[in-house]
């Protein structure tokens, strides 16, 4: 094994973990029911793809990316774990990560992620003969057999029926893990089979959401400032505390994170803070799925965000942005993160996922879903399209995943994801969806308005010199995303002519009376989109007008002060 070997192989089990995360939210009833065990995973794992350029840069990374009771207490196993460069190092550095994550707990529980760290160390026992196939095999049989016995170790988990959703995070990492460090990511774990209604819910959960707040923090004490840490606890629950040198990392479930913060700030100074509101999410946990003739999947790319994406029970493929040095999914970075760093000139790029992630997708898909339509964006724009007929030919011969080419990008492409997941609710027949979002992408249409041309240059959609003399002309492109690429479709001067356009163009699709779904797009001018939204809603009173971020993944070649719109003609 060679510290390359090593270094990919993490990388590999980062991507398992992102292509299932939505299994990992669908059964994460402990210690809340908040669905989000496969999101904190997701951003607490993405500094291990940066190892092998900074082992001391990732570990740091992993200190501050970490979010979540799972994502803190993994990020301090990984802390651990990737100092391992060798074979031998192995055990130790696995039985270090173990310690670790124990330490940080205020109140380890069994069956969950703690007790899979602690059959990890069982299984690799204290050196491994060869570095091959079956070491890892063997590995692997017991640490299936640790992630199912979770469910009789905590009452929770019992009711619902189903396994801990970080412990079998875990599993999907180290499997993940293992086979690339011996060579034989072809042998992967068949998840669905293996566990079985292990990570089906029993029966809709219907407890009293939670109330409170899930803080992360990382502060830097201040020389000479007193703050005890067990003060911060008080009666919160879930702690989780990590110290590395002068900075300290809390995750806690609180009632009132304003007094979190306020005892925080008279003592050291707040690096990272992120709240996120326990009531609202485990009342979304709570709501039962819309039942589907067929299950939607689309591309992030398409201005669809997690959160509606959650709300239709719609599946989303990320593409990655890079921003300065680090790369996260992009409907994991804020839009206010990105365009401000652009604003100060901080180099970004989007990337796809790996082959082999996309490839997990569409295989934890066909897990979880008798039938799959993966509404996939243009192939003019990525090469998704013949990543996934690829896997469908070797992989699916009952035809279960429906591959579309929908020709469509942006906002256009999430549009016609969400009527289509909608209309799916209202069919029996797998068909008729794919019939009827066939026939909708010609009824769904986009236009953006973009402010300055230094980003298109940038991307190299634009020559240089053409941006220069675009801008100093004040002379504002409105583009539209074609089956043939994104279009130039019109040139205005100021906001007042991009209106005109827009409202041009609607008045052309859609009659005053028209019960449409309008989405208007922003970048980090959400505030004038929410003005524009009146105006439209004048015009158009029996529409259905959403405001919404606009995919990060087109935010990054247009740049800050883009805004758009797209809308689909309802018949």
């Amino acid at each position: 094994m060679t510290d390359t070997d090593f270094c990919n192989a993490l990388v590999t089990g980062v991507e398992r973990v992102t292509a299932w995360s939505g299994l990992l939210d669908r059964i994460n009833v402990f210690p809340v029911p908040d669905g989000d065990t496969g999101r904190n995973l997701v951003l607490s794992l993405t500094p291990l793809r940066g190892v092998a350029m900074d082992r001391q840069r990732a570990a740091r990374d992993l200190l501050l990316s970490a979010r979540g009771n799972a994502g803190n207490i993994a990020a301090r196993f990984f802390d651990a774990f990737i100092r391992a460069d060798a074979p031998g190092k192995i055990p130790d550095a696995v039985k270090r990560g173990r310690d670790q994550a124990w330490q940080a707990v205020s109140d380890p529980q069994p069956g969950t992620m703690l007790t899979f760290f602690d059959g990890l160390v069982e299984a690799i026992g204290p050196k491994p003969n060869a570095i091959d196939r079956l070491w890892a095999e063997g590995i692997i049989a017991h640490l299936v057999e640790v992630v199912r016995g979770t469910t009789a170790m905590q009452p929770r988990l019992r009711e619902a029926g189903v396994v801990d959703a970080g412990a079998l995070g875990m599993f999907l990492y180290f499997d993940g893990f293992l086979h690339a460090l011996t060579g034989r990511t072809a042998d992967l774990c068949p998840v669905a089979s293996v566990f079985g209604d292990g990570i089906h819910l029993r029966q809709p959960l219907h407890d009293a959401a939670e109330s409170g707040y899930c803080v992360d923090m990382v502060f830097s004490r201040h020389k000479g400032a007193e703050i005890e840490i067990s003060d911060l606890y008080g009666e919160n629950e879930s702690v989780v505390v990590i110290r590395d040198e002068n900075l300290v990392k809390i995750h806690l479930h609180t009632r009132d994170h304003d007094l979190i913060r306020n005892r925080i700030g008279t003592g050291g100074d707040i690096l990272r803070w992120s709240v996120d509101d326990l009531g609202e999410q485990t009342a979304a946990f709570q709501r039962s799925p819309v039942s589907r003739a067929i299950h939607i999947m689309t591309d992030a790319a398409g201005s669809m965000t997690r959160t509606q994406a959650q709300a239709l029970n719609v599946t989303l493929l990320d593409s990655y942005i890079t921003l300065g040095g680090s790369s996260l999914p992009e409907s994991s970075l804020a839009p206010e993160i990105l365009y401000a760093a652009m604003g100060k000139g901080t180099p970004a790029s989007t990337s796809q996922a790996s082959v082999f992630e996309r490839q997990q997708f569409y295989q934890s898909a066909l897990s979880l879903y008798e039938k799959v339509l993966y509404l996939c964006v243009g192939s003019v724009f990525t090469g998704n399209y013949d990543t996934a007929r690829k896997w469908k030919a070797d992989h699916d011969p009952d035809d279960r995943l429906v591959v579309m080419d929908t020709g469509c990008a942006a906002g256009r492409l999430g549009l016609l994801a969400t009527v289509t997941a909608r209309f799916a609710g209202q069919t029996d027949d797998p068909g008729e969806v794919a019939a009827f979002a066939k026939a909708a992408v010609g009824r769904c249409r986009e236009y953006l308005f973009v402010d300055r041309l230094q980003y298109l240059a940038a991307g190299g959609r634009l020559s240089k010199t053409g941006a220069f003399f675009g801008d100093m002309l004040q002379m504002k492109p409105v583009i539209s995303p074609q089956a043939d690429g994104a279009k130039n479709v019109g040139m205005v001067r100021n906001r007042r002519d991009q209106k005109s356009f827009a409202f041009k163009q609607l008045a052309g699709a859609l009659k005053p009376d028209s019960p449409a779904v309008i989405w208007l797009e922003y970048t980090d001018n959400s505030e004038w989109v929410e003005g524009f939204r009146e105006e439209v809603k004048r015009k158009y009173p029996e529409a259905e007008i959403v405001v919404k971020p606009l995919s990060l993944t087109t935010g990054v070649h247009t740049g800050p002060g883009t805004w758009g719109i797209a809308f689909f003609a309802d018949e």
